[in-house]
């Protein structure tokens, strides 16, 4: 059986990026492929529903670049996953362009370029919804109704292996995947070559985050994961950083209400007997994943709607007085607003931040703040209004009405900025998953070329 070595410099491709030394370090000990993820839901519903990168292009284009050229000259596939923070139709084509450009700038000779795409069509899903297919909710959601899905602005769902093996099974250098699950992307890897579902599955889990995985902790830095006569073993490739079974198994179990169990597409990936040793000072060992098949596939879908538009304004206090007294000081600027725009067709948010105090830097003592930062969002739907609710509902707390203070306005010692305007407000619209036959039925594969 082929070897499955896969190096993953990077937990989210461009969100920051990743630290060369220990990428070539992982480029050096021979992986069989490059991959990483590029997106997550952690960045909000924003850039999906506007269909924007939260990562600079820069960086972006840093990280491409730097994974594009140790593949090329090692002769490995590079895989990359969730393109441009949310896999979206516009941002697989960005990363396709992207590859291209560097592969020309760089004279590389002909490739294989293979991309899929992730977006569902307001039309589809609305025909399952009319046909009484239902799309359930996650979290504690309602089913997905024909309301919600026409306030989305566009909805992706989330690809297992299936796509990833396509392609590779094609013969792609280098795949730019639309959203997808973060494990699947290094799942994929294993499965092309052979390997059972259960040990890729977890090689995948493990791989996701890059670094994240290995202690002390460090972001940024590249790991290796290998299968190896039945179990998966991860090393890290920075010099101060060690895969060890606290950090190996910390990570494979977070982010979850059941530690021992993550779906990924077509079944469940079981963990409760997994077993860790650590067999070198770097490098942890990992046996007993299991995966469990499931019936029917059901593949998440995600969506972004549009609330309105949003500026923000920061206040600070430092008045004893004030602070005591800060939400009357907010529930009068509420009450200005309300007089102003009244109970509807607006949001006023308001984060008080150092209200419980400063901890202890050595036992759990909490002391007062001398100082706190209210940071108001004003959203409505135009600019002009939102910019209007947000002025007022940060203006109006230093014209707020205590008792006991007495002439001026001197104790309320409130310092401004002004309000700026910030990037609309979204909200999750659709959380949900629908079923499929085929788990290609959602992901269009291509193949094109790159290079000279």
């Amino acid at each position: 059986m082929q070897t499955a070595r896969i190096i993953c410099p990077n937990g989210h491709l461009g969100f920051a990026p990743l630290k060369p030394a220990s990428f070539a370090l992982g480029v050096a000990a021979g992986p069989d492929f490059i991959a990483a993820d590029s997106g997550s839901d952690d960045i909000g519903p924003g850039p999906l529903g506007s269909d924007t990168c939260t990562s600079p292009l820069a960086w972006q284009t840093h990280d491409l670049e730097a994974m594009l050229l140790a593949a090329h000259a090692r002769g490995v596939p590079m895989i990359i996953g969730s393109a441009g923070d949310t896999g979206t139709n516009s941002r697989v084509d960005l990363y396709v362009g992207i590859i291209k450009e560097l592969a020309k700038k760089h004279g590389l000779a002909k490739f294989k370029l293979g991309y899929y795409y992730s977006e569902v069509s307001h039309a589809y899903l609305r025909g399952k919804i009319r046909s009484g297919d239902i799309i359930e909710g996650l979290e504690g959601r309602d089913p997905l109704t024909e309301t919600e899905l026409d306030a989305s602005a566009r909805v992706v769902a989330m690809a297992g292996v299936h796509p990833f093996m396509k392609l590779l099974d094609q013969g792609a250098d280098v795949i730019i995947g639309g959203r997808s699950s973060d494990s699947a992307i290094f799942a994929a890897a294993a499965l092309h070559r052979g390997y059972e579902e259960g040990l890729s599955y977890y090689l995948g889990k493990v791989l996701e985050c890059a670094s994240f995985c290995a202690e002390p902790y460090g972001g940024k830095e590249t790991v290796l994961g290998e299968i190896v006569d039945g179990g998966v073993h991860v090393t890290a490739m920075h010099p101060a950083q060690r895969c060890t079974v606290a950090s190996v198994a910390g990570h494979a179990m977070y982010e979850r209400s059941n530690p021992n169990h993550e779906f990924v597409a077509g079944g469940m990936l079981d963990m409760s007997q997994c077993h860790y040793e650590q067999i070198s000072e770097k490098t942890t060992r990992v046996t007993g994943p299991r995966f469990v098949p499931i019936d029917r596939i059901r593949v998440k879908l995600e969506g972004s709607a549009k609330v309105g538009e949003r500026f923000v304004g920061m206040a600070a206090v430092r008045d004893p007085y004030t602070i005591k007294h800060i939400d009357t000081v907010i529930a009068w600027a509420r009450q200005q607003v309300h007089d102003r725009f009244g109970a509807t067709g607006y949001e006023l948010h308001y984060t008080v931040y150092g209200r419980d105090g400063v901890m202890g830097p050595l036992e759990p003592v909490k002391t007062p703040a001398h100082e706190l930062c209210i940071v108001v969002q004003g959203v409505a739907p135009t600019r002009e209004m939102a910019e209007e609710v947000c002025i007022t509902g940060t203006r109006q707390m230093f014209y707020a009405r205590l008792p006991e203070v007495k002439g001026t306005a001197g104790s309320v010692a409130f310092l401004f900025d002004e309000v700026l305007p910030a990037s609309p407000a979204y909200r999750w619209s659709v959380n949900h998953t629908v079923a499929v036959d085929d788990p290609l039925e959602l992901f269009p594969t291509h193949m094109t070329e790159a290079g000279l």
